[in-house]
């Protein structure tokens, strides 16, 4: 493997210790802990990181704030800071390679897909949110009568940010990038087991020369590091995307501080399927979701609601498909679909899949563990697919794995109370020729997304966010998202 990195990323990764940072320096824990990353792929230790805690937050968040009070992030012009934010969204751009093979190492995932949208899309998220706090306007009057007002906005303060494993640096755009154009200073705790791409970026944060404490990352466990960065009673906006569990548990700490928080949370995509459409393409594009990332994927098509017309054709041409796709490590260029992210995430897919079985699921292809020649430790599954009726706990609970739930329906009445059956509404798909059925389904499914003969759609300037249990507080890669980092002010005058 070691003959295939570039130099900049063995060097990386070979590190004895790498360190968080923190108001512009590389630093140790305050009390020396380390912590190992795995490769999903070998199972192997990858790095050695610094271990954050309580203390290590608390540094972060004081130099955020000494950033945000005495560097001038905050009071100069959008203009300005968007030059910043260009320089970074350029040394990611130029970085592309060694960010990718980092990504692709931390969570075991195809390079293809990494260079393919990840890492890409983080640049563009940096462009579009600076360009768009260019075009803001701060000051906005207000027709009332017998005075003359108007609204303030102007930045938070302190943004802090839990960031899980499945897009790391992706992840780290979607959220940070409004927070920067806004003017906040900024701390990120990414997710224990995929820290790499994140610290790496600090290092384009530093070339691009933003003001020491703009933005800081501790590395850590949710735990310790997560929960203090939630209850940390100088934090002015919390935004957290993981599981609703955790979501719960941020949110509680949240409250008590009476800080906002912004949760994205799982979900359950739905994939309602006609019969008029073109099996083919269907197939392919919902094979393609179910095993992007290794079906590691909130928003992500896993119940496939089939039409009974077309039942028999669709299952058949799924197996067939699903059965053909390569899995292997991640740093090979053939791999179709990598490992889940650990031991842990693994025996969670296997269990759910037996769980599913117990329940009387029928197995349409058979899941499970699998081995790939040379990487006999990596975690690897196969891709699943089950049938069966909607109340079956693998129809109703995220698995966050390669495994599809086939249900078949007959009228569009029976899919929508379907696909509206669990406590999900983050993201489904229609799938249909008949344009005015498609808006019908489309618009009668509660989630925060609704698509039309795709899945997995991200556009700048299209809002993504979740209701019910797959989160609230604001989405990303919205207008809304800026406004959600900027602290309204009403100016009245007395005429």
């Amino acid at each position: 493997m070691e003959n295939h990195l570039l130099k900049e990323v063995s060097e990386f990764v070979s590190e004895k210790n790498i360190g968080m940072f923190i108001g512009g320096q590389w630093r140790n824990s305050v009390d020396g802990s380390i912590f190992q990353t795995l490769d999903p792929g070998t199972g192997k230790v990858l790095a050695n990181v610094a271990e954050g805690k309580a203390e290590d937050i608390d540094a972060a968040v004081k130099a955020a704030r000494k950033a945000f009070k005495e560097s001038n992030w905050a009071s100069m012009s959008a203009r300005q800071r968007g030059q910043y934010i260009h320089r970074l969204a350029d040394l990611v751009e130029e970085n592309r390679q060694v960010l990718v093979q980092l990504e692709s190492l931390d969570v075991g995932k195809p390079l293809a897909q990494a260079d393919g949208f990840d890492i890409p899309d983080v640049a563009q998220t940096l462009r579009w949110y600076a360009d768009l706090a260019v075009a803001n306007e701060l000051k906005k009057p207000l027709q009332v009568k017998d005075c003359k007002a108007y609204q303030l906005y102007s930045p938070l303060g302190v943004s802090a940010f839990v960031l899980p494993w499945n897009f790391p640096l992706l992840l780290v755009g979607w959220n940070l990038a409004p927070s920067l154009a806004a003017g906040n200073t900024n701390v990120i705790k990414p997710a224990e087991d995929t820290p790499l791409t994140t610290l790496y970026f600090c290092k384009l944060v530093e070339q691009a020369g933003i003001p020491p404490g703009v933005v800081n990352v501790v590395p850590g466990y949710g735990h310790t590091a997560g929960a203090a960065l939630a209850r940390h009673p100088q934090i002015n906006h919390m935004g957290f995307t993981g599981s609703p569990e955790v979501g719960r548990l941020i949110a509680s700490e949240c409250g008590r501080n009476l800080v906002p928080v912004k949760l994205e949370l799982g979900g359950k995509g739905a994939a309602v399927v006609f019969d008029d459409v073109d099996i083919d393409n269907t197939v392919d594009q919902l094979v393609a979701a179910v095993t992007l990332n290794t079906g590691q994927v909130c928003c992500t098509a896993t119940r496939w609601l089939i039409h009974q017309n077309i039942w028999e054709e669709f299952v058949a041409l799924a197996v067939k498909k699903l059965s053909s796709i390569k899995i292997g490590y991640g740093q090979d260029s053939s791999t179709q679909m990598g490992p889940a992210i650990n031991q842990k995430q693994k025996t969670r897919i296997l269990k759910y899949i037996e769980n599913g079985i117990n329940q009387k699921a029928e197995t349409l292809l058979e899941g499970g563990t699998t081995e790939v020649d040379g990487y006999p430790n990596g975690f690897y599954v196969k891709p699943c697919l089950l049938a069966g009726g909607p109340d079956n706990i693998c129809a109703k609970e995220e698995i966050f794995g390669p495994v599809g739930y086939l249900i078949k329906f007959d009228s569009e009445q029976q899919a929508v109370e379907i696909v509206n059956g669990i406590d999900y509404g983050l993201a489904n798909s229609v799938w249909t020729k008949d344009n005015e059925r498609a808006k019908r389904i489309a618009e009668s499914m509660i989630a925060g997304n609704s698509w039309i003969n795709a899945h997995n759609l991200f556009y700048h300037g299209v809002p993504y966010a979740g209701c019910n249990l797959s989160g609230f507080g604001g989405g990303v890669l919205g207008a809304d998202t800026l406004s959600d980092y900027l602290r309204v002010q009403s100016i009245v005058t007395p005429l």
